[in-house]
Protein backbone atom coordinates (compact mmCIF):
# COMPACT_ATOMS: atom_id res chain seq x y z
CA UNK A 1 0.00 0.00 0.00
CA UNK A 2 1.39 3.41 -0.97
CA UNK A 3 2.00 6.00 1.74
CA UNK A 4 0.10 9.26 1.39
CA UNK A 5 2.38 12.31 1.37
CA UNK A 6 1.74 15.67 3.01
CA UNK A 7 0.95 17.96 0.08
CA UNK A 8 2.01 21.14 1.89
CA UNK A 9 5.55 19.79 2.36
CA UNK A 10 5.74 17.84 -0.89
CA UNK A 11 8.55 18.46 -3.38
CA UNK A 12 8.30 16.97 -6.86
CA UNK A 13 11.35 15.71 -8.75
CA UNK A 14 11.39 16.63 -12.45
CA UNK A 15 13.09 13.81 -14.35
CA UNK A 16 12.98 15.24 -17.88
CA UNK A 17 16.57 16.55 -17.77
CA UNK A 18 18.19 13.46 -16.26
CA UNK A 19 19.90 12.44 -19.52
CA UNK A 20 20.93 15.94 -20.59
CA UNK A 21 23.68 16.68 -18.04
CA UNK A 22 26.52 17.17 -20.52
CA UNK A 23 24.60 19.56 -22.77
CA UNK A 24 22.80 21.72 -20.24
CA UNK A 25 24.90 24.84 -20.86
CA UNK A 26 24.12 24.60 -24.58
CA UNK A 27 20.43 24.00 -23.88
CA UNK A 28 20.44 26.94 -21.47
CA UNK A 29 21.82 29.27 -24.16
CA UNK A 30 19.23 28.14 -26.70
CA UNK A 31 16.38 28.35 -24.18
CA UNK A 32 17.42 31.82 -23.04
CA UNK A 33 17.66 33.13 -26.61
CA UNK A 34 14.32 31.55 -27.47
CA UNK A 35 12.63 33.10 -24.42
CA UNK A 36 14.08 36.56 -25.01
CA UNK A 37 13.18 36.48 -28.70
CA UNK A 38 9.64 35.30 -27.88
CA UNK A 39 9.17 38.21 -25.46
CA UNK A 40 10.72 40.62 -28.00
CA UNK A 41 8.53 39.72 -31.00
CA UNK A 42 5.32 39.66 -28.96
CA UNK A 43 6.07 42.94 -27.18
CA UNK A 44 7.05 44.54 -30.49
CA UNK A 45 3.68 43.69 -31.99
CA UNK A 46 1.77 44.81 -28.87
CA UNK A 47 3.63 48.14 -28.62
CA UNK A 48 3.24 48.77 -32.36
CA UNK A 49 -0.53 48.32 -32.18
CA UNK A 50 -0.86 50.38 -28.99
CA UNK A 51 1.14 53.33 -30.32
CA UNK A 52 -0.36 53.43 -33.81
CA UNK A 53 -3.93 54.82 -33.73
CA UNK A 54 -4.70 53.50 -37.21
CA UNK A 55 -4.28 49.97 -35.83
CA UNK A 56 -6.89 50.36 -33.10
CA UNK A 57 -9.30 48.02 -34.90
CA UNK A 58 -10.84 44.87 -33.35
CA UNK A 59 -8.62 42.43 -35.27
CA UNK A 60 -5.44 44.09 -33.98
CA UNK A 61 -6.78 44.37 -30.42
CA UNK A 62 -7.60 40.65 -30.43
CA UNK A 63 -4.13 40.03 -31.83
CA UNK A 64 -2.59 41.98 -28.93
CA UNK A 65 -4.53 39.77 -26.52
CA UNK A 66 -3.16 36.69 -28.31
CA UNK A 67 0.41 38.02 -27.99
CA UNK A 68 -0.11 38.89 -24.31
CA UNK A 69 -1.32 35.34 -23.71
CA UNK A 70 1.78 34.04 -25.52
CA UNK A 71 4.02 36.01 -23.16
CA UNK A 72 2.13 34.55 -20.17
CA UNK A 73 2.46 31.02 -21.54
CA UNK A 74 6.17 31.35 -22.26
CA UNK A 75 6.78 32.92 -18.84
CA UNK A 76 5.08 30.00 -17.10
CA UNK A 77 7.61 27.63 -18.66
CA UNK A 78 10.97 29.22 -19.50
CA UNK A 79 12.09 30.74 -16.14
CA UNK A 80 11.76 27.43 -14.30
CA UNK A 81 13.46 25.56 -17.17
CA UNK A 82 16.37 28.02 -17.23
CA UNK A 83 16.80 27.61 -13.47
CA UNK A 84 16.73 23.81 -13.72
CA UNK A 85 19.30 23.75 -16.52
CA UNK A 86 21.84 25.34 -14.19
CA UNK A 87 20.74 23.69 -10.93
CA UNK A 88 22.12 20.47 -9.47
CA UNK A 89 18.65 19.14 -8.66
CA UNK A 90 15.52 19.63 -10.72
CA UNK A 91 12.76 19.93 -8.14
CA UNK A 92 9.61 21.99 -7.67
CA UNK A 93 7.42 22.48 -4.63
CA UNK A 94 3.80 21.39 -4.62
CA UNK A 95 2.63 25.01 -4.54
CA UNK A 96 5.07 25.91 -7.32
CA UNK A 97 3.78 23.01 -9.41
CA UNK A 98 0.17 24.14 -9.01
CA UNK A 99 1.22 27.69 -9.94
CA UNK A 100 2.92 26.42 -13.09
CA UNK A 101 -0.15 24.33 -13.91
CA UNK A 102 -2.29 27.43 -13.55
CA UNK A 103 -0.08 29.44 -15.93
CA UNK A 104 0.24 26.69 -18.53
CA UNK A 105 -3.44 25.86 -18.69
CA UNK A 106 -4.54 29.49 -18.64
CA UNK A 107 -2.38 29.88 -21.73
CA UNK A 108 -3.85 26.80 -23.45
CA UNK A 109 -7.49 27.61 -22.72
CA UNK A 110 -7.12 31.31 -23.54
CA UNK A 111 -5.44 30.45 -26.85
CA UNK A 112 -8.38 28.34 -27.99
CA UNK A 113 -10.98 30.89 -26.86
CA UNK A 114 -9.03 33.80 -28.37
CA UNK A 115 -8.78 32.04 -31.73
CA UNK A 116 -12.54 31.37 -31.62
CA UNK A 117 -13.25 35.05 -30.94
CA UNK A 118 -10.91 36.08 -33.77
CA UNK A 119 -12.70 33.69 -36.14
CA UNK A 120 -16.02 35.33 -35.18
CA UNK A 121 -14.52 38.76 -35.85
CA UNK A 122 -13.29 37.68 -39.31
CA UNK A 123 -16.68 36.13 -40.07
CA UNK A 124 -18.40 39.45 -39.42
CA UNK A 125 -15.77 41.45 -41.31
CA UNK A 126 -15.96 39.36 -44.49
CA UNK A 127 -19.46 37.90 -44.52
CA UNK A 128 -21.25 40.98 -43.12
CA UNK A 129 -19.01 43.92 -44.07
CA UNK A 130 -21.80 46.52 -44.09
CA UNK A 131 -22.88 45.61 -40.57
CA UNK A 132 -19.38 45.04 -39.18
CA UNK A 133 -18.88 48.47 -37.58
CA UNK A 134 -22.32 48.27 -36.02
CA UNK A 135 -21.87 44.76 -34.67
CA UNK A 136 -18.20 44.91 -33.62
CA UNK A 137 -18.22 48.04 -31.48
CA UNK A 138 -15.63 48.97 -28.86
CA UNK A 139 -18.06 47.76 -26.18
CA UNK A 140 -18.48 44.43 -27.97
CA UNK A 141 -14.69 44.02 -28.24
CA UNK A 142 -14.33 44.65 -24.49
CA UNK A 143 -17.11 42.15 -23.75
CA UNK A 144 -15.46 39.48 -25.89
CA UNK A 145 -12.08 40.00 -24.22
CA UNK A 146 -13.71 39.85 -20.78
CA UNK A 147 -15.58 36.70 -21.77
CA UNK A 148 -12.36 35.13 -23.05
CA UNK A 149 -10.49 35.63 -19.80
CA UNK A 150 -13.42 34.85 -17.49
CA UNK A 151 -14.06 31.58 -19.32
CA UNK A 152 -10.34 30.77 -19.28
CA UNK A 153 -9.91 31.50 -15.57
CA UNK A 154 -13.04 29.51 -14.70
CA UNK A 155 -11.88 26.45 -16.65
CA UNK A 156 -8.42 26.66 -15.10
CA UNK A 157 -9.63 27.28 -11.55
CA UNK A 158 -11.93 24.25 -11.62
CA UNK A 159 -9.17 22.03 -13.00
CA UNK A 160 -6.58 23.21 -10.47
CA UNK A 161 -9.06 22.80 -7.59
CA UNK A 162 -9.80 19.21 -8.61
CA UNK A 163 -6.08 18.45 -8.92
CA UNK A 164 -5.23 20.09 -5.58
CA UNK A 165 -7.87 17.98 -3.82
CA UNK A 166 -6.07 14.74 -4.74
CA UNK A 167 -3.82 13.03 -2.18
CA UNK A 168 -0.35 12.42 -3.60
CA UNK A 169 1.58 9.18 -3.04
CA UNK A 170 4.51 9.61 -5.45
CA UNK A 171 6.70 12.57 -6.32
CA UNK A 172 8.57 11.84 -9.56
CA UNK A 173 7.37 13.68 -12.68
CA UNK A 174 8.76 12.41 -15.98
CA UNK A 175 8.62 15.79 -17.73
CA UNK A 176 10.66 18.99 -17.57
CA UNK A 177 7.64 20.90 -16.21
CA UNK A 178 4.43 20.18 -14.33
CA UNK A 179 1.36 19.03 -16.24
CA UNK A 180 -2.04 18.15 -14.88
CA UNK A 181 -1.91 14.64 -16.35
CA UNK A 182 1.42 13.86 -14.67
CA UNK A 183 0.26 15.14 -11.26
CA UNK A 184 -3.02 13.21 -11.45
CA UNK A 185 -1.05 10.01 -12.19
CA UNK A 186 0.84 10.52 -8.90
CA UNK A 187 -2.36 10.32 -6.87
CA UNK A 188 -3.29 7.24 -4.89
CA UNK A 189 -7.05 7.92 -4.85
CA UNK A 190 -9.89 7.71 -7.34
CA UNK A 191 -9.42 10.23 -10.18
CA UNK A 192 -12.73 9.64 -11.96
CA UNK A 193 -13.93 13.23 -11.42
CA UNK A 194 -10.66 14.60 -12.84
CA UNK A 195 -10.94 12.33 -15.87
CA UNK A 196 -14.56 13.37 -16.49
CA UNK A 197 -13.59 17.04 -16.27
CA UNK A 198 -10.77 16.36 -18.70
CA UNK A 199 -13.29 14.98 -21.20
CA UNK A 200 -15.53 18.02 -20.62
CA UNK A 201 -12.60 20.32 -21.44
CA UNK A 202 -11.74 18.25 -24.50
CA UNK A 203 -15.32 18.45 -25.77
CA UNK A 204 -15.44 22.19 -25.07
CA UNK A 205 -12.32 22.99 -27.07
CA UNK A 206 -13.09 20.55 -29.87
CA UNK A 207 -16.40 22.41 -30.15
CA UNK A 208 -14.48 25.68 -30.44
CA UNK A 209 -12.36 24.21 -33.24
CA UNK A 210 -15.56 23.06 -34.96
CA UNK A 211 -16.99 26.59 -34.71
CA UNK A 212 -13.81 28.00 -36.24
CA UNK A 213 -13.97 25.52 -39.12
CA UNK A 214 -17.66 26.32 -39.74
CA UNK A 215 -16.87 30.03 -39.82
CA UNK A 216 -14.09 29.37 -42.31
CA UNK A 217 -16.50 27.53 -44.56
CA UNK A 218 -18.54 30.74 -44.79
CA UNK A 219 -15.37 32.83 -45.16
CA UNK A 220 -14.12 30.79 -48.11
CA UNK A 221 -17.48 31.06 -49.83
CA UNK A 222 -17.56 34.82 -49.31
CA UNK A 223 -13.96 35.29 -50.46
CA UNK A 224 -14.64 33.45 -53.72
CA UNK A 225 -17.37 35.92 -54.67
CA UNK A 226 -15.45 39.20 -54.56
CA UNK A 227 -11.80 40.03 -55.18
CA UNK A 228 -11.73 42.42 -52.19
CA UNK A 229 -13.03 39.71 -49.88
CA UNK A 230 -10.44 37.30 -51.28
CA UNK A 231 -7.65 39.74 -50.48
CA UNK A 232 -8.98 40.33 -46.96
CA UNK A 233 -9.22 36.57 -46.44
CA UNK A 234 -5.60 36.01 -47.49
CA UNK A 235 -4.24 38.87 -45.38
CA UNK A 236 -6.12 38.24 -42.11
CA UNK A 237 -7.61 34.74 -42.18
CA UNK A 238 -4.68 32.67 -43.40
CA UNK A 239 -2.45 33.81 -40.49
CA UNK A 240 -5.29 32.96 -38.10
CA UNK A 241 -5.72 29.52 -39.66
CA UNK A 242 -1.95 28.92 -39.55
CA UNK A 243 -1.95 29.88 -35.85
CA UNK A 244 -4.76 27.42 -35.13
CA UNK A 245 -3.01 24.59 -37.00
CA UNK A 246 0.34 25.24 -35.30
CA UNK A 247 -1.19 25.37 -31.83
CA UNK A 248 -3.39 22.30 -32.34
CA UNK A 249 -0.49 20.40 -33.89
CA UNK A 250 1.70 21.29 -30.92
CA UNK A 251 -0.88 19.90 -28.51
CA UNK A 252 -1.02 16.72 -30.59
CA UNK A 253 2.75 16.40 -30.19
CA UNK A 254 2.31 16.82 -26.43
CA UNK A 255 -0.22 13.98 -26.51
CA UNK A 256 2.32 11.88 -28.40
CA UNK A 257 4.83 12.55 -25.65
CA UNK A 258 2.31 11.55 -22.97
CA UNK A 259 1.80 8.26 -24.81
CA UNK A 260 5.40 7.44 -25.76
CA UNK A 261 7.28 9.37 -23.09
CA UNK A 262 8.05 6.35 -20.98
CA UNK A 263 11.21 5.45 -22.86
CA UNK A 264 14.42 7.20 -21.95
CA UNK A 265 17.94 7.12 -23.27
CA UNK A 266 18.81 8.75 -26.55
CA UNK A 267 15.21 9.86 -27.15
CA UNK A 268 15.09 12.08 -24.05
CA UNK A 269 15.88 15.31 -25.92
CA UNK A 270 13.19 14.52 -28.51
CA UNK A 271 10.69 13.73 -25.78
CA UNK A 272 11.43 17.04 -24.06
CA UNK A 273 10.93 18.86 -27.36
CA UNK A 274 7.58 17.17 -28.01
CA UNK A 275 6.44 17.81 -24.44
CA UNK A 276 7.18 21.54 -24.52
CA UNK A 277 6.43 22.36 -28.17
CA UNK A 278 3.00 23.89 -27.48
CA UNK A 279 4.70 26.30 -25.04
CA UNK A 280 7.63 27.12 -27.32
CA UNK A 281 6.53 27.16 -30.97
CA UNK A 282 3.16 29.04 -31.04
CA UNK A 283 4.28 31.99 -28.83
CA UNK A 284 7.35 32.38 -31.05
CA UNK A 285 5.73 31.88 -34.44
CA UNK A 286 2.35 33.61 -34.06
CA UNK A 287 3.53 37.26 -33.96
CA UNK A 288 5.94 36.56 -36.82
CA UNK A 289 3.13 35.12 -38.95
CA UNK A 290 0.89 38.10 -38.29
CA UNK A 291 3.73 40.60 -38.60
CA UNK A 292 4.64 39.26 -42.03
CA UNK A 293 1.13 38.85 -43.43
CA UNK A 294 -0.65 41.93 -42.10
CA UNK A 295 0.60 44.84 -44.23
CA UNK A 296 -0.41 47.53 -41.73
CA UNK A 297 1.56 45.94 -38.91
CA UNK A 298 4.53 45.03 -41.10
CA UNK A 299 4.85 48.55 -42.48
CA UNK A 300 4.62 50.16 -39.03
CA UNK A 301 7.21 47.79 -37.54
CA UNK A 302 9.61 48.39 -40.44
CA UNK A 303 9.06 52.12 -40.13
CA UNK A 304 9.77 52.08 -36.38
CA UNK A 305 13.01 50.14 -36.85
CA UNK A 306 14.29 52.00 -39.91
CA UNK A 307 13.15 55.57 -39.26
CA UNK A 308 15.91 57.89 -38.16
CA UNK A 309 15.28 60.62 -35.61
CA UNK A 310 15.14 64.09 -37.11
CA UNK A 311 18.31 66.05 -36.68
CA UNK A 312 17.52 69.27 -34.86
CA UNK A 313 18.69 72.42 -36.53
CA UNK A 314 21.00 74.64 -34.47
CA UNK A 315 19.40 77.66 -32.93
CA UNK A 316 20.22 80.96 -34.65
Amino acid sequence: MMMMLNNSELVFVLQGLNDSVTNRQLFFAFALMSYLFTIFVNLTLIVTVCLEKTLHDPIYIFLCNLCFNSICGASSFYPKLLHDLLADAQVITYAGCLLQLFGVYCYVFCEFTSLTVMAYDRYLAICKPLQYRTLMTAQRVAQLLLLTWCFTLLETAIGITLTASLPICRRHIKKIFCTNWEVVKLSCSDTTVNNIYGFVLMFSHISQIALILVSYTHLVRASLRLHSDRRKFIQTCLPHLATLLIFTGSLVFDTMYARYGGSGGTLQALQNLLAAEFLVVPPLINPIIYGINLHQIRSRILHNFTARPDIQKPLP
